[in-house]
């Protein structure tokens, strides 16, 4: 019976262990977006987390909502400065989110001002 519990646990742990390295590590889709930088903030209760959007046109729905994980300070500060301008960024898609990474599945891993 103890093995049989014990089995059972280590199950479940390695399965879990499993999820998080699949969602962290394994990304979904990589792409590219432009727009005019409307938004960046650090917000968050429990889990400070910061938060960015990018603005493709006129509409409500033509906007791209991304996060930018702490580790990533050199993409933090070029965000802030470049606030109001139309930038190019590079981002990682992953199948999920875990809440002290942010609260989209988008992550921008590089960002530079787009020169018309």
């Amino acid at each position: 019976m103890k093995k049989v519990l014990v089995s059972i646990i280590l199950g479940a742990v390695l399965l879990l262990v499993g999820y998080f390295a699949a969602v962290y590590y394994i990304p979904y889709s990589e792409g590219y977006r432009a727009g005019e930088l409307v938004k960046i903030s650090h917000k968050g209760i429990l889990f400070k987390t910061w938060e960015g959007r990018l603005s493709q046109g006129i509409s409500d729905e033509l906007q791209f909502e991304f996060s930018i994980e702490d580790k990533r300070a050199k993409v933090i500060e070029d965000l802030k400065n470049l606030q109001g301008k139309k930038i190019k960024v590079t981002y990682v898609e992953r199948f999920g989110t875990f809440p002290w990474l942010g609260d989209t599945k988008y992550y921008v891993t590089e960002v530079k001002e787009a020169i018309d």
